[in-house]
């Protein structure tokens, strides 16, 4: 996929410190956004299927990992 031109508001002070200091700020600001995307993700995954890790919690806690007879550790 190709880039695209976005437009960001920075604080001043912000980006003049990364501009002396040599820092691409549209690489850090692209990876600050894919981390931020998915953490977001994650958190929207668990969020759905909160239900679904509760009840497997609950069956793990009552009745012990599935196939736990198996293993060797």
């Amino acid at each position: 996929m190709g880039r695209i031109k976005v437009n960001l508001t920075l604080d001043a002070e912000v980006a003049e410190a990364a501009r002396a200091l040599g820092l691409n700020m549209s690489r850090l600001a692209e990876a600050a956004i894919v981390e931020a995307a998915k953490h977001e993700r994650n958190r929207l995954w668990r969020e759905e299927n909160s239900q679904a890790i509760a009840t497997y919690s609950e069956e793990v806690a009552r009745d012990g990992l599935p196939l736990s007879h198996l293993r060797s550790f």
